[in-house]
């Protein structure tokens, strides 16, 4: 099994458990999503990425991306 991808990943081109690349952007460990109700917001562990050829970024759990 790859390793999982750290913030030492970021600027690095990766692809997710889905098949879907782009480029890492970043990796946090404490994200709360603010879109959510605060009532509803909890700390989770994400990963940034970006497509390759811009476009919207979509959000991870880092354990389903590694290096492509």
């Amino acid at each position: 099994m790859p390793e999982m991808i750290t913030v030492n990943d970021v600027g690095m081109r990766v692809e997710d458990t889905t098949g879907r690349i782009g480029i890492l952007r970043d990796v946090i460990s404490n994200f709360e999503d603010p879109a959510a109700p605060p009532s509803e917001r909890r700390k989770q562990h994400v990963a940034f990425i970006r497509p390759e050829r811009g476009g919207r970024e979509w959000l991870v759990s880092p354990d389903q991306v590694q290096r492509a």
